[in-house]
């Protein structure tokens, strides 16, 4: 079986965010990459746990994005990817990326494809439906359990107010959720391997960007905290509902 994870470049979740070019552009400066949290978490290491129980697996990852990504590329490889692509281009429009995603899986015949259900940074959720109708295969959502049982995978998604339990024939594209798998920490046998596993560059294939970043802006400031005597609840109430506004 083959599968094909995709994986995101994001900042670190403690990274601090800003922004240049008249708020057009993230500033990058001092900023710690990582993997996407939900591609690692629960795309990733579900392929993985998929490769235990078969060892005629393998996984690849494919990601779209410059040099800078190499190294978390690498960390992927090493939590046990068997080979990576990296398309060389650097375009946040979702539909870009899926175009070249779509294209890389349309020569490589995969049985699956994984992504998590988001990247951090932007939150779009977009990607995954986008692969899946560029590539004309059913598409499953929010994913937060996967099994398999030969060419069938019964899927497990999170909606509104419960579950739902979908049964499909591979191939499909899968957007993991949490509770697809659980975190796991590259050992030194599998950082040492990583340096040697393939890491192939492309080009990118044509594609139009469909959106244009206006501008950026972060969260207005929390305002202070106010203190209330305890005793005094006459004055708790009168805040909460005319400042507050809450009641």
């Amino acid at each position: 079986m083959k599968i094909l994870v995709c994986i995101s470049k994001t900042p670190d979740t403690t990274a601090k965010i800003a922004f240049t070019d008249n708020n057009t552009k993230f500033d990058t400066a001092g900023v710690q990459w990582i993997i996407n949290p939900n591609d690692e978490y629960y795309a990733l290491v579900r392929a993985i746990e998929l490769k235990e129980a078969d060892a005629s697996t393998v996984i690849h990852l494919i990601n779209v994005g410059g040099p800078d990504a190499d190294a978390i590329i690498r960390k992927a490889l090493a939590l046990g990817g068997d080979e990576a692509i990296r398309v060389n281009a650097d375009n946040p429009d979702s539909f870009g990326i899926a175009t070249q995603i779509a294209q890389v899986a349309k020569e490589g015949g995969f049985d699956l494809i994984f992504l998590g259900k988001e990247t951090i940074d932007y939150n779009g959720s977009a990607v995954g439906g986008m692969v899946a109708e560029l590539l004309d295969l059913p598409y499953v959502s929010l994913a937060t359990r996967f099994e398999l049982n030969g060419t069938t995978a019964t899927i497990t998604r999170e909606i509104e107010g419960g579950e739902e339990v979908n049964e499909v024939s591979l191939p499909v594209v899968v957007s993991c959720n949490k509770g697809m798998a659980e975190q796991r920490i590259p050992n030194m046998r599998g950082i040492m391997a990583a340096r040697t596993k393939p890491l192939k560059v492309v080009e990118p294939a044509a594609a139009e960007a469909l959106t244009v970043t206006e501008t950026f802006s972060l969260p207005p400031a929390k305002a202070g905290v106010k203190l209330i005597d305890p005793d005094n609840v006459q004055e708790l109430v009168r805040l909460l509902h005319e400042e507050a506004k809450v009641i």
